[in-house]
């Protein structure tokens, strides 16, 4: 914040500098004085209104910066006095730097700071649960389709802990479980006489297991450590298996189908703490790749097996999780 008022300070006397050599009289500011840098409580009361001139109070922080300025400087450096680059903490017992390396992006100090998120020796308790529900009854749009009745349902949850082995960098391991059901009850379709359906008694099961490791960088974003964005990469394994019903010339025909799957996932995300000890987290995937091995059976009898793989390069709506944690 300071340093933005410091920059629009600085616009300011530059649009006003020529103002400050044509029109302050000698005789109001004291010999020598910079007119940018002084006082107000040095100007004469009894000034005359004619005269019209612009003075400014300047701190005496940012005096240098303004008088370098006004004589045709242009680099601004970065201030370190804004941020003690060498204050420390106390944490479980040791002294640990509050601000950590700084972040140079290419050839140039931006200036960044990582502040201190997440101490070395941190231990981080976590829960992630979702749940959602769909159900519709005799919808009815344009007269085309009818009869409708359609549920379904799932949720998951996922608990995970991990260990800060340096500081801002965590790694841990997360388990999931997950469970979906759909039910299409009825689904007509009638748009004239030699174009019209209906589907009834269609099932659809799908229960997982997944493990994952993960490996966490926090980037600090505040001096008191209350905001933070993280970038984590997740290698997962997860197994299941699916059950999908539904009725072919005129008899229920079952398929179970059971999978195994790897993937590595990347995903930014955004964590506050609300208490000095609980955060709330939110993430979402951006980029990830998979293997996936399916084997299938057609009324209990094998019907074969595949194996396919596939990337993801997109923000994916579906892929965002929100969740609590606890640190000790």
């Amino acid at each position: 914040m300071r340093r933005i008022l410091f920059a629009i300070m600085l616009a300011v006397v530059a649009l006003q500098a020529p103002a400050f050599a044509a029109q302050a009289p000698s005789d109001i500011l004291p010999k020598g004085e910079n007119p940018a840098v002084a006082d107000v409580d040095s100007v004469d009361a009894e000034m005359p209104t004619a005269d019209k001139y612009v003075i400014m109070t300047i701190p005496d922080s940012l005096a240098s910066e303004v008088r370098s300025l006004l004589r045709g400087g242009r680099k601004v450096v970065r201030d370190n006095s804004v941020v003690d680059l060498n204050e420390k903490v106390l944490y479980k017992g040791d002294t640990i730097p509050m601000v950590l390396k700084d972040l140079k992006l290419g050839r140039y100090d931006r200036g960044l700071f990582n502040f201190l998120f997440i101490p070395k020796g941190m231990w981080t308790l976590g829960l992630t649960a979702s749940y959602g529900k769909f159900s519709t009854q005799d919808l009815q749009m344009f007269d085309v389709i009818s009869d409708v009745d359609i549920s379904a349902h799932g949720f998951s949850i996922k608990p995970y802990f991990s260990y800060a082995f340096r500081n801002n960098i965590t790694a841990g391991l997360r388990l999931e479980y997950s469970n979906i059901r759909g039910d299409i009850n009825s689904f007509g379709l009638d748009i004239d006489e030699d174009m019209s359906f209906n589907i009834a008694d269609v099932m659809y099961r799908n229960e997982s297991y997944a493990a994952s490791i993960l490996l966490t960088q926090y980037i600090g974003l505040t001096r008191k450590g209350r905001f933070g964005v993280f970038n984590e990469a997740q290698l997962k394994f997860a197994s299941g298996s699916s059950d999908f019903n539904r009725p072919y010339n005129g008899e229920l025909k079952q398929t179970h189908s059971r999978n195994f799957e790897t993937s590595l996932t990347y995903s930014p995300g955004l964590c506050v703490f609300v208490m000095p000890e609980v955060s709330i987290n939110l993430s979402f995937g951006v980029f990830g790749f998979y293997i996936n091995k399916t084997t299938q059976w057609e009324d209990g009898v094998r019907s074969g097996s595949r194996l396919t793989s596939g990337a993801n390069f997109r923000f994916n709506i579906f892929n965002i999780s929100l969740g609590l944690a606890v640190h000790i």
